[in-house]
């Protein structure tokens, strides 16, 4: 039997003691302080086990019905009995459960009660026992949507803390995987983990995180993943490319834990935050390690071809459309056929936008009519604005890559990085040439090697600064058995 004492610094927003006086006198304090019966989803249950009598609070909805069926049919059967003077002892004989807490305070309680937590309140012992029967609301354990896999795991990320940590132990069975939790937001009481192995992580990294949650001053986490990730690494607004690197797949997170990063679960987010993290590792994929090193190493190279392909085809166009002296005479064919009614510049700048319209047309498109929609929009994009003269067909096959490239990318927030940094060559490039091309290249190349992380070595590791090994690594997938060789992923491990 597992049996947890809690004690937690008493703040109530009312003045009511439910620990206070003799059992009706503390009935009624807990009426008082529920607001019973106004609150219809809070669950009160008057019985006697035993000689002894008990009332049972419990949020309708979180209560998982066969567990605590079975444990209150006990309870009903144990008949008249005399029950033991002191608390331990009635615990350890009466209760037939293990995981259970001890509540001595009052906000304990309202903070078990209101996570779900059934709690007991027996006559004639001071403190209450909170029992674990929830179970809460959730969906099945499905493959992520935007972060697939062609072979391997078919699981994901759930909306609740403890189950997504069993998905992780499940993968990593040993006693070095440390899980500490922490309660953020005022209100929220949202509960935030964190998960790494002993021995593989900066000790100063894990207090540094550590102390960042416990100083969090917040009344509620209401984005989840996204609103401590600004308050715990706020970020400059002007610098797109992501900080962190997000899966809902676990994995992903497990690997990255045994390579020495640090896991963030937070309640009611399937997303799991790993740092530290660098541009390199939010560019790799399930995918490159679930297939051999020959056919991995060719899904990498695709997928980095296709993201710098995606970012700087459009503005190149732009600029030999400006220049058409400085192409090939057998690459003309590139460039445009016909006349244009609009300039280019602006023929692209109203694609990237239409294109983020389509998308969120799709998402808020019931589902039956997804696919006829979709048929209707490509006939209109495709053909009707070319032939009207609004588009030139060239511009229309680019801007279609450019849509589709941008799925290559799991990571959602360097695909709109991506997004936004094309855009800015674009408008630079169309207004100044060659002079805005260069200057937007090197605005790129600085939000790059000044986009700072939390622990690690830098964002362009291992390329800055530069790691031969790694840095090969990170374009070819390389054997299982050469990779057990170097344990020193992130240079972190054991404190190196």
């Amino acid at each position: 039997m597992t049996q947890t004492k809690i004690n937690c610094r008493p703040q109530s927003e009312k003045s009511i003691d439910i620990f206070a006086g003799d059992y009706s006198q503390r009935k009624k304090a807990i009426a008082k302080l529920l607001d019973l019966p106004d609150n219809f989803d809070i669950l009160v249950r008057e019985m006697l086990i035993g000689e002894k009598k008990v009332i049972l609070y419990a949020v309708d909805g979180f209560l998982k019905g066969d567990i605590s069926q079975k444990v209150l049919e006990y309870f009903c059967n144990i008949g008249k009995k005399e029950m033991p003077e002191d608390f331990d002892s009635f615990v350890k004989q009466e209760i037939p459960y293990a995981d259970i807490v001890t509540v001595s305070d009052q906000e304990t309680f309202i903070h078990l009660l209101l996570s779900g937590l059934t709690c007991l309140l027996v006559d004639g012992y001071e403190e209450i026992l909170a029992i674990d029967f929830r179970e809460y609301p959730s969906r099945s354990v499905d493959e992520p949507e935007t972060d697939k896999v062609l072979r391997g795991s078919r699981d994901g990320f759930l909306e609740s803390v403890v189950p997504n940590a069993a998905l992780i132990r499940r993968r990593i069975r040993d006693i070095n995987l440390q899980f500490r939790i922490f309660k953020v937001g005022k209100s929220s009481r949202t509960d935030v983990a964190i998960s790494y192995m002993k021995g593989r992580v900066k000790e100063s990294d894990i207090e540094g995180i550590v102390k960042r949650i416990e100083n969090v001053g917040i009344d509620a986490l209401s984005m989840n993943q996204e609103s401590l990730a600004e308050i715990l690494f706020p970020r400059k607004w002007w610098n797109p490319f992501p900080k962190f690197k997000y899966t809902e797949r676990p994995d992903t997170a497990s690997a990255a834990i045994l390579e020495g990063s640090i896991a963030i679960l937070v309640d009611n987010s399937p997303a799991v935050m790993l740092i530290p993290t660098s541009l390199f590792s939010i560019l790799e994929d399930a995918n490159d390690y679930y297939f051999p090193p020959i056919t991995g190493t060719y899904l990498r190279f695709t997928r980095m071809a296709t993201a710098v392909t995606a970012l700087f085809v459009t503005p190149l166009f732009l600029l030999f459309f400006a220049h058409p002296d400085w192409l090939p005479d057998n690459l003309h064919f590139l460039l445009l056929k016909d006349t244009y009614h609009i300039h280019p510049l602006l023929q692209f700048l109203i694609l990237e936008f239409a294109i983020d319209g389509l998308k969120m047309a799709s998402i808020n498109t019931p589902n039956m009519l997804t696919t006829p929609l979709s048929i209707v929009a490509g006939i209109v994009f495709g053909d009707y604005t070319v032939d009207s003269g609004l588009f030139n067909s060239e511009i229309m096959l680019y801007m279609a890559f450019v849509a589709v490239a941008n799925y290559t990318q799991s990571n959602m927030e360097l695909g709109y990085a991506i997004k936004f940094h094309r855009m800015i060559l674009l408008v630079l490039t169309g207004l100044f040439g060659i002079y805005g091309f260069v200057i937007g290249t090197l605005l790129l190349v600085f939000m790059l090697v000044f986009n700072s992380t939390f622990a690690g070595r830098g964002y362009l590791y291992p390329l800055i600064p530069f790691h031969g090994k790694q840095f090969l690594k990170r374009f070819f997938r390389v054997t299982l058995s050469y990779n057990e060789k170097e344990k020193n992923y992130w240079g972190n491990i054991s404190g190196k």
